[in-house]
């Protein structure tokens, strides 16, 4: 078994590339980030699906992600 995450997408079960950064200001303070991973396929897909409803902040490369989680 991988140690790489896996999409997020419904069904998905390749890689992960990027993280999609959001949050529901209904139910979420303004500085929390919930987070979606994604595979090169779904990255579009998901990140539209966040925009519609205005919960997109930001996307990011897993690799970058992670690098600033291990600087924190």
């Amino acid at each position: 078994m991988s140690d790489t995450p896996i999409c997020s997408a419904k069904g998905c079960r390749s890689d992960a590339v990027w993280v999609l950064a959001w949050n529901n200001p209904k139910i979420h303070t303004p500085e929390r980030r919930k987070t979606w991973i994604a595979c090169e396929e779904h990255r579009e897909h998901l990140s539209q699906f966040l925009s519609v409803r205005g919960f997109l902040k930001d996307v990011v490369p897993l690799r970058e992600w992670e690098e600033s989680a291990a600087d924190r």
